[in-house]
């Protein structure tokens, strides 16, 4: 599966998001920028293909922190190779990497 997916710009660049540790939604859209309709659905999608996994947070730990629980994305096996390709393809997205 990995072989054949080919990622556009912006997925790309969550993906590099995320492989850079910044893990849920929010984060995601504050170091890029991109807009939660840009975001959610792609992550769904790149969930669905399979480049990456997610959990949710236990509430109590939420809860402690005043705040709904958070689902946590992490790259899979799949996801870190087609990252890799990524990069090649779009080699500005290496100079965009967020850094945590």
């Amino acid at each position: 599966m990995a072989e054949e997916v080919h990622l556009t710009h912006t997925a790309a660049l969550i993906l590099q998001t995320i492989s850079a540790g910044y893990r849920y939604g929010f984060d995601v859209m504050a170091v890029t920028g991109l807009p939660s309709g840009t975001v959610y659905p792609a992550l769904r999608r790149l969930e669905s293909s399979g480049l990456i996994a997610s959990k949710w947070e236990k509430e109590k730990e939420a809860f402690a922190d005043q705040r709904p629980a958070r689902k946590y994305y992490r790259l899979s096996a799949a996801g870190e190779q087609v990252l890799g390709r990524a990069v090649k393809r779009y080699p500005l997205l290496e100079q965009m990497a967020p850094r945590k």
